[in-house]
């Protein structure tokens, strides 16, 4: 029997160890299993060529509570370890400059988390553990042996009687960690890290039914047995190639993932790439909804099928955590800080990788059967959208399969809604204006009275709708976006329609005098006069389409990025002056009655634009009473 001391530049690794890994010390769990799983996979490396002179079998990974002993067993049948690889893998840590870590560190360890990145995987476990023993026998024809450690650095190290192949970690938990002698923890954390591992793990016995014996009875009780209960799934779908799946594999692995989720994928993505990095994992486009927040956080971060995070923020582009699915890259550092991974240029080739694999798949699905790409159009547009306002080459790809619909359900692309307006839809300084609605129902007058004109109007509804159209109009040239009850409006009136107003310039100076004077001097609204068909309505409120999209986008920042001071109300009132209403409030004598005329027109007017409420609403229906009694 030997004793020593652990080869560490401080004192005392194991407090240090508790102080700042505490917050994640059921990682130590997955880090035994990481370790196991890596045994296990040398040694089949090592039969493979020749080198191990052993049966690989079909070896696994056991983990066992011993609740009444206060001992969690994780037990291996993996390549082992000598007394001399004992001595070198366990006793000498690699911990130098513990001081500059403690200042480093001090303030975010909890978040940056040391393990892996200090090579510490074995001695998390003294995080729960108050003593922690190995029995391990290597593959070669040497002795087993036991080394055992209190949490000091003292350690005792002997001979074993252990006979099969593999390594056993022994673990006696503390007073403080007992959670982890309970079952339903241990399975929790199984499933959650290593839910997918490479090698089998075993964890307690399940029951199986049996079919019924031949002549059994209708009700008899079917036979049952105890057979091993393996928590893990070791060849999951992205381990494999694409070429060996079917449709049917991928929906199933996507249950795998989200059991508690019902509605099935809407598409694929299969992400296989060797170089300049190695990558593989697989993506999903769910049903979304508009809200930007709800979705996150679905997507699991993998390293060698041990899982990492589901925050994978840094790794994948902002707009594409909102879908779900697996990434896994032996590449990303498994324990480090996210401001480290943004900085790490492996991590952002892998994210401007996985760009462009979404962009390619989202066109091929495009060109392939465009009818089945307009379809799933409004469950996926919220990515794609918010992908092409963040990500300048993926704006460039998605260009060419971004739809536009209208309110009449037609879908063009950029290009093709171009083709389509650009001879009827031009103001007066030849710009292109393309119209479009934001609520079908609330700004239904303003559509009909835009198509009555033979115009396009668009259906944009996502809450990040105004600051895409932004950077549509600076990225393209001399085209303008204008809600369809925008002052652009009145601006788009081809040169065949214009109409001459039935009004002198006395009679309109004395009408808009007439409206000022009923509106007040601070009022919001600013009259303008225009002459268009008598059929048109006699009042239309339209708003400034840069002081609505400023709101607008004040609302969708929440005061965060793009949020800004109050914006005022400020809206146009576009008086049809060839419209018969109009004439009349012009030529009526009593002012009583023009100012009821002028109010009931103006309440009208801000009813179709959904700006009619409370006590206004109130005394527009009390009027309205009046002149129909």
């Amino acid at each position: 029997m030997a004793t020593g001391k652990i080869n560490v530049s401080v004192e005392n690794i194991f407090p240090l160890i508790k102080k700042f890994l505490y917050s994640d010390h059921e990682i130590f769990l997955r880090e035994l299993i990481s370790n196991a799983t890596d045994a296990t996979l040398k040694l089949k490396h090592l039969t493979s060529i020749g080198e191990a002179k052993v049966e690989y079998g079909h070896p696994q990974i056991e983990v066992i509570i011993d609740k009444e002993a206060k001992k969690l067993h994780v037990i291996d049948q993996g390549i082992g370890m000598t007394e001399e690889e004992v001595k070198k893998y366990i006793n000498e840590v690699a911990f130098s400059g513990a001081e500059e870590f403690l200042n480093k560190y001090d303030d975010d360890a909890k978040d940056s988390g040391i393990i892996g990145h200090f090579g510490l995987g074995f001695y998390s476990s003294f995080m729960v553990a108050e003593r922690v023993e190995i029995i391990t026998k290597s593959f070669k024809d040497e002795p087993a042996v036991h080394w055992s450690c209190d949490g000091s650095p003292e350690f005792d190290i002997k001979k074993a009687e252990k006979k099969e192949r593999g390594t056993e970690i022994i673990l006696h938990i503390a007073e403080d960690s007992t959670e982890f002698l309970e079952e339903s923890k241990i399975g929790e954390l199984l499933r959650k890290y290593n839910k997918f591992m490479p090698i089998p793990i075993k964890f307690g016995t399940k029951t199986e039914t049996l079919p019924k014996p031949e002549g059994a009875k209708e009700d008899d009780p079917a036979p049952t047995k105890e057979v091993d209960n393996i928590i893990n799934n070791p060849n999951p779908a992205w381990t494999k190639q694409p070429t060996d799946l079917e449709e049917a594999d991928y929906k199933s692995f996507y249950r795998e993932l989200y059991p508690m989720q019902f509605e099935e994928p809407l598409f694929h993505i299969h992400l296989n790439v060797d170089y300049p990095f190695h990558l593989t994992g697989i993506l999903y486009f769910p049903k979304l909804t508009n809200d930007l927040n709800i979705q996150k956080d679905r997507i699991q971060l993998y390293q060698n099928q041990v899982f990492v995070t589901d925050n994978v923020e840094g790794i994948v582009p902002e707009f594409l955590t909102m879908l779900r699915g697996v990434i896994d890259s032996p590449d990303i550092p498994l324990n480090v800080s996210r401001s480290y991974l943004q900085a790490d240029g492996a991590v952002k080739k892998i994210a401007s990788y996985i760009t462009r694999k979404v962009a390619d798949k989202l066109n091929s699905l495009f060109k392939n059967d465009r009818q089945d790409f307009e379809k799933k159009w409004n469950d996926i547009k919220i990515v794609i959208e918010y992908g092409m306002l963040s990500e300048d080459k993926f704006f460039e790809k998605a260009d060419k399969f971004a739809l536009y619909p209208t309110v009449d359900g037609n879908y063009y692309t950029f290009d093709e809604l171009k083709d389509k307006i650009k001879d009827n839809q031009t103001d007066k300084d030849d710009k292109m204006v393309i119209l479009y609605t934001s609520d079908k129902e609330a700004q239904h007058s303003y559509i009909e009275a835009a198509k009555e004109k033979g115009y396009e109007v668009l259906l944009m509804d996502s809450p990040i709708i105004g600051h895409l159209m932004q950077k549509l109009e600076t990225s393209k040239e001399k085209i303008s976006f204008a809600r369809v009850d925008a002052d652009h409006l009145d601006n788009l009136i081809k040169k065949e329609d214009t109409q001459i107003s039935k009004l002198s310039d006395e009679e309109k100076e004395r009408l808009k005098g007439d409206l000022e004077k009923v509106f007040g001097e601070k009022s919001n609204y600013t009259v303008q006069l225009e002459a268009m068909d008598s059929n048109a309505s006699p009042f239309i409120i339209t708003e400034p389409e840069f002081m609505r999209r400023m709101k607008e986008m004040q609302q969708t920042g929440g005061g965060g990025m793009f949020g800004m001071g109050n914006m005022p109300e400020m809206y146009n009132l576009i008086v049809n002056t060839n419209h018969e209403l109009v004439s009349e409030i012009l030529h009526t004598k009593t002012a009583k009655k023009k100012t009821r005329l002028i109010n009931q027109s103006l309440d009208l007017a801000k009813l179709s634009k959904g700006l009619l409420k409370g006590k206004d609403l109130t005394a527009f229906i009390k009027r309205s009473y009046e002149m129909v009694k």
